[in-house]
């Protein structure tokens, strides 16, 4: 029999659907919120009390971080689908599997990372073009980030878990905890003891170790189906098997993509500080502007992944419709809020107007692209909640790495202005909307049989 659960169990197989996809997205939205206000308040702090040169330093480090950091993040997409399709279905002998595998591959990736991260760091940011004059910062910051990214992966692998359930409410409390500890920090060791961009790297990595320590305790203490039990942490042979099936085309995504952002950032680079740094700070303006369409993205792969584990595939096909129009209001509330008060936000981070004008120009090449972007995350959360992680893999990389790199690559040299640089990512958003549409349309994606069992050769191998 399946263990009694929470009054609230996070089953969204019955019931209104809008109101459960906008119950589950508001707390990632906040959650999301918090966890962009880590390098939001990094770069804030830094450009206010040490310098535009520190601020490009931190900025100009995330598409790097993105890039070590997003594979072992899709390969954890695998695993909140095979958790949320288990406990749809309620098959606990399985969930409990899923649970402790996931824990063991995050511990494992995220100590495989600490030595990659600072290992790497400075070569990478070499091949970057990083200049000179902030080259150093961005090393030092980067290493010590890298230092502590081990409690990154353990919070967002543990937090994936939860929300695969339907509890997106404790995740969100505990960013709350680590954002309110991260800025405290980064005030007591920047703006008191001048650490400099040492001093922010440091105030996250501890904030972040908190967050995956009381995600930890949450699982060890429930007493649901899905509660770690420390001792029986491992990988589990089939487990492993569905989640890196699942996960890999999703981190291999992840990977290929930001390392294009790597070669966007490069370019932008070449105009020189005060372009990376107001690119930089718009690019914190832009992680909060997305932030309510991946909400509703994360929100419809979890319902997704739930409803098919229940065989209700109308249920999924009703909950993808209400969805669109959600994401759809919502990008253009965004988008118009964006656009207006933009350059008064840029003042947060700096007083230098050369870096205004760089971080509006850019806005004004994005923001009108805001739609085509929340299509594409909605119906690739739509099909990586099926199982279908190769498809977004394929349609993303196409689009936002080599036709990007391509449309950068080409037309940069010729024109030489940074607006061609800008231009790239609207331009692919629209590309990848339109295929993940058409998709969606005309393939046959929903399964028609059990999901959740493994073919018989391969349980019989087990």
């Amino acid at each position: 029999m399946r263990e009694k659960k929470l009054s609230n169990d996070g089953l969204m197989t019955e019931g209104s659907i809008g109101k459960q996809l906008i119950g589950f997205a508001f707390p990632l939205l906040l959650g999301n919120l918090f966890q962009q206000l880590y390098n939001t308040v990094d770069a804030v702090i830094v450009g206010k009390f040490v310098g535009s040169e520190a601020l490009a330093a931190v900025n100009s480090s995330t598409p790097l971080v993105n890039l070590l950091v997003s594979f072992f993040m899709g390969i954890s997409v695998g695993a909140g689908v095979v958790i949320s399709q288990y406990y749809g279905a309620k098959n606990d002998k399985k969930l409990h599997d899923a649970v402790h595998t996931t824990v063991a591959l995050a511990l494992a990736s995220g100590i495989f990372m600490t030595f990659v991260g600072i290992v790497l760091s400075p070569i990478i940011l070499r091949l970057m073009g990083t200049p000179e004059d902030v080259m150093g910062l961005s090393t030092i910051y980067l290493q010590i980030y890298f230092g502590g990214i081990l409690g990154i992966v353990v919070y967002n692998m543990c937090s994936g878990i939860l929300r695969a359930v339907g509890d997106s409410k404790r995740p969100l409390y505990f960013l709350m905890v680590s954002s309110v500890i991260n800025i405290i920090l980064d005030l007591l060791f920047v703006a008191i003891f001048d650490m400099g961009v040492a001093g922010v790297a440091f105030a996250t990595l501890i904030a972040q170790f908190v967050s995956a320590g009381l995600t930890l305790f949450v699982l060890v203490r429930t007493s649901n189906s899905f509660k770690l039990i420390l001792r029986d942490i491992r990988f589990h042979k089939l487990q492993i098997i569905k989640i890196v099936r699942i996960g890999l085309p999703t981190g291999i995504q992840n990977t290929i993509v930001s390392l294009s952002n790597v070669v966007v950032q490069g370019n932008i680079n070449s105009f020189g500080t005060l372009a990376m740094a107001g690119c930089g700070s718009y690019a914190k303006i832009d992680g909060f502007a997305i932030l309510p369409v991946m909400s509703i993205a994360m929100a419809i792969t979890t319902f997704t992944g739930q409803n098919i584990g229940a065989k209700k595939y109308d249920r999924v096909k009703e909950g993808t419709k209400i969805g669109t129009i959600f994401s759809l209001i919502t990008v253009v509330i965004i988008s118009a809020i964006i656009m207006i008060f933009t350059p008064n936000i840029l003042k947060i981070f700096t007083n230098d107007s050369d870096v205004i004008y760089y971080g509006t120009l850019m806005m004004k090449c994005l923001a009108p692209g805001y739609i085509f972007l929340g299509l594409s995350h909605l119906f690739s959360g739509v099909l990586r909640g099926a199982g279908k992680t190769t498809v977004p893999m394929i349609i993303m990389v196409l689009c936002w790495c080599f036709l990007r790199m391509a449309w950068v690559l080409t037309f940069t040299p010729i024109f030489k202005d940074i607006k061609i640089v800008f231009f790239g990512y609207p331009i692919t958003w629209f590309a990848s909307a339109a295929i993940l549409l058409i998709y969606y349309k005309k393939a046959n994606w929903l399964p028609h049989e059990e999901i959740i069992e493994e073919k018989t050769t391969l349980e019989k191998s087990c």
